[in-house]
């Protein structure tokens, strides 16, 4: 199908937020100039505004820079269903039990609750996971799906975390109080981080990741 001038530009946005990115930011790692995707830049004069495309180039650099295949950038123009995903949901000890899986390993038969998926929304976005503070929870590569919305954390959350001096941190939330935040890391190689509230931008559960 087609994508028209609306869902291209929503594919571009979408794939900066799920490289963790502005569409500046998208541009630049591309080796564009950073306002290539400003949204001035997505219509001409006249009235109404003419409908302006982004080139066939600067699309071929994003989807080299991010790794990503055409297909891949035509699912991004899609909206979700409305009222969200679902997959099934089965708790682990009903797993070892008949009649919930066919020979082919899928889900079949009754007994099967949802679970929901994330819906796509302006707070969601996609980062890569670097280093190996969180090994093996979390390998060098991996994709983690955040909510900046979700600011409700505890003790336990896998979190990612923007501070002030311009670290981004995935880590697991140790401890808060009103004036400080404890990070710790899964390899025990990595002590654990304090940071004054001060120091921290936002803070968002970890929803997903991509393995």
């Amino acid at each position: 199908m087609p994508l028209s001038h609306a869902k291209l530009w929503k594919a571009v946005d979408n794939l900066a937020r799920r490289e963790g990115l502005t569409a500046s930011g998208l541009a630049r790692r591309a080796g564009l100039d950073a306002t290539s995707f400003n949204p001035s830049k997505r219509h001409g004069p006249g009235d109404p505004p003419r409908p302006r495309w982004p080139s066939t180039e600067s699309l071929t650099r994003i989807l080299e820079a991010t790794g990503v295949s055409l297909g891949e950038f035509a699912d991004l123009a899609e909206d979700a269903a409305d009222g969200g995903l679902t997959v099934p949901l089965l708790g682990l000890a009903q797993a070892g039990a008949d009649g919930f899986f066919d020979d082919a390993g899928l889900p079949t038969g009754v007994g099967w609750e949802e679970t929901d998926l994330p819906r796509a929304a302006e707070s969601l976005f996609s980062l890569r996971i670097t280093g190996d503070s969180m090994v093996p929870l979390y390998r060098e590569g991996d994709r983690v799906l955040v909510d900046q919305a979700a600011t409700e954390v505890r003790r336990g959350d896998r979190v990612v975390v923007r501070t002030t001096s311009g670290e981004t941190l995935a880590k697991e939330l140790l401890s808060l109080s009103p004036k400080a935040v404890t990070l710790g890391s899964v390899n025990p190689a990595y002590p654990p981080r304090t940071l004054a509230r001060s120091e921290i931008l936002w803070m968002a559960r970890i929803l997903w990741v991509s393995q």
